[in-house]
This record gives C-alpha cells, sequence and structure tokens, in this order.
C-alpha cells in the first residue's frame, strides 16, 4: 500500500483556512490565534505518531528460499 500523506501540505492547507476565516471576519485576532495554538498541537502530535511508525524488516543475512 502507497501513503502519500503529507503533513506539511495538510499544516499549510488548515493554516491557509483558518487565516481565510479571519481575512474574511470569521474569527478575530485572538481567536485565530487561539484556532492556530490548536493547530499546531494536533500537527505535532501528528508528527510525534508518524515519525518511526514504518520498520525496514531485520533481515537475518539468510536468502529466501
Amino acid at each position: 500500500m502507497t501513503y502519500n500523506f503529507d503533513p506539511d501540505r495538510w499544516y499549510e492547507s488548515h493554516h491557509a483556512a483558518l487565516a481565510g476565516r479571519r481575512d474574511r471576519g470569521e474569527l478575530d485576532e485572538l481567536a485565530f490565534e487561539v484556532e492556530l495554538a490548536d493547530l499546531d498541537r494536533r500537527y505535532e502530535e501528528m508528527l510525534e505518531r508518524l515519525d518511526g511508525t514504518y520498520q525496514i524488516p531485520q533481515h537475518d543475512g539468510e536468502q529466501d528460499r
């Protein structure tokens, strides 16, 4: 299975959405900062979960037969 998830792109798109809401007046600056802090927290948690989740199996030197 191919896993093409890009956490940086995810963050950028969510950040842009928040900035758009702020620019349209849906969020004031304080609400934007609160939402941004939550986004940063979720991003960091995601990176921790993604880091090292795939491990290449150990190879004992013998070839499969």
